[in-house]
C-alpha cells in the first residue's frame, strides 16, 4: 500500500521538478488564474458480479476505503464519477472522508469532462472504468501505459499533473494490493 509520505513526495516532485512537455491533441482551456491541474484517476474497485450495474465485492469495498485513506491528505477539491453503482461506491468513501460531493460525468462525453477539469484547475479525483480511465489520462496529455486488464486489474492510481505552460507529467502507482497477491 502506498503511504501518504510517498504520495506527498511524488506530488511535491511533480510540481517542483521540470515536467516533460507532451503535445496534446486538443487545445488546452486553461483556468482563468492558470491554477495547476492535478488529477488522480482510478478505475472502479472490484465488482461483485458481471452484471450490467453491479455493486462492489467485499474486496472492492475494502479497496475503496484504502483509496480514501491514501487520498485523505492529497488536497482533493473535486470528485467525479460515472453514474454507475460500482464507480459511485468507489468514490463514496473518499467523498465522505473529504466532505465533498461526487459530481457525475458522462463516460460517452470525455471531452466535456476534460474541459471542466481544465477550467477549474485544482486537484480532482476521477473514478471511471477500464476503458475510460486511460482515455482520460491520454486526453489530459498524459501517458496511460498499457491497457488495463479488464478481468482483474483494479489497483492503478494515475496522477496527472498539468502545470502552467501546458507541461504534463504522469505517475502511475498501484494501491490496495492486487487480487492475485491476496
Amino acid at each position: 500500500m502506498i503511504s501518504f509520505h510517498l504520495l506527498s513526495t511524488l506530488l511535491v516532485c511533480m510540481s517542483v521538478l521540470p515536467a516533460e512537455s507532451q503535445p496534446s491533441s486538443t487545445a488546452i482551456d486553461r483556468p482563468v488564474d492558470d491554477k495547476p491541474l492535478v488529477v488522480f484517476l482510478v478505475r472502479h474497485a472490484e465488482k461483485a458480479d458481471a452484471g450490467r450495474d453491479p455493486i462492489l465485492s467485499p474486496a472492492g469495498v475494502e479497496r475503496s476505503q484504502k483509496l480514501a485513506g491514501i487520498l485523505k491528505d492529497a488536497g482533493i477539491e473535486y470528485i467525479h464519477s460515472t453514474d454507475y453503482i460500482r464507480t459511485r461506491s468507489t468514490a463514496a468513501p473518499a467523498a465522505k472522508t473529504l466532505g465533498l460531493n461526487v459530481e457525475m460525468y458522462d463516460p460517452r462525453d470525455l471531452p466535456s469532462l476534460i474541459a471542466s477539469l481544465r477550467r477549474s484547475g485544482g486537484r480532482h479525483l476521477v473514478v471511471g472504468h477500464s476503458n475510460t480511465t486511460p482515455a482520460v489520462v491520454k486526453l489530459l496529455g498524459g501517458d496511460a501505459g498499457p491497457p488495463i486488464e479488464e478481468s482483474n486489474e483494479y489497483d492503478r492510481l494515475y496522477i496527472v499533473n498539468s502545470a502552467p505552460g501546458d507541461r504534463v507529467s504522469t505517475v502511475m502507482l498501484r494501491y490496495g494490493g492486487s487480487p492475485d497477491s491476496e
